[in-house]
């Protein structure tokens, strides 16, 4: 069986794909469309994942092309990628001590064009940091590519106190992704 398109460039969904046995070569899209705020959350973060895997399977026919998009969340608010360390420290004082929502939405378009996808969404809570904390993990560069400004698969974890649902859709791709494939297009591997 051929391997899936994925339309990410991120290392995490490469990571979680290999892991769950889900042969893939990586090809991200070129651009992301803008998150429409007049959706519902769940429901918008799932458009973005479809603008993703709909741009590269126009470049891709004939292939199956996995698009997702994460978001972090808490109260009504997204919280996306830190543009510095000052809003990296922002966003991390947000999350301290308190409960948020991570959204992982999956987007796929199989080799005959029939497309289909689902958003995951896991309870997240953080520990209380202190100045040092916040300054101690933006010091290793890790938060500012991530959505939140932690990785919870990485030295974030430290400050993650619990999590009610899928580790992997708070690390960018649901684990269930496999089932879904296998499921939903007939993917075996």
């Amino acid at each position: 069986m051929k391997p899936i398109v994925l339309a990410s460039a991120s290392p995490r969904r490469r990571e979680i794909c290999t892991q769950l046995g889900i042969p893939h070569v990586v090809f991200p899209a070129e651009s992301e469309a803008a998150m429409d705020p007049s959706l519902p959350l769940a429901e918008a973060v799932l458009a973005v994942a479809r603008s993703k895997a709909e741009a590269v399977a126009t470049a891709h026919a004939g292939e199956t092309v996995l698009g997702s998009d994460t978001v972090v969340a808490i109260d009504g608010k997204v919280l996306g990628k830190p543009r510095s360390a000052a809003h990296a420290a922002e966003m991390l004082r947000t999350l301290s001590g308190r409960e948020h929502q991570v959204l992982t939405a999956v987007w796929v378009v199989n080799e005959d064009g029939e497309a289909d996808g689902f958003t995951e969404t896991a309870q997240v809570r953080f520990a209380t940091l202190t100045d040092e904390d916040i300054d101690g993990y933006i010091a290793t560069g890790e938060p500012m590519d991530k959505a939140g400004a932690y990785g919870v698969q990485g030295i974030g974890a430290r400050y993650v106190a619990a999590i009610d649902g899928d580790f992997y859709t708070v690390m960018g791709l649901p684990a269930s992704v496999w089932r879904f494939l296998r499921d939903r297009f007939g993917k075996k591997w």
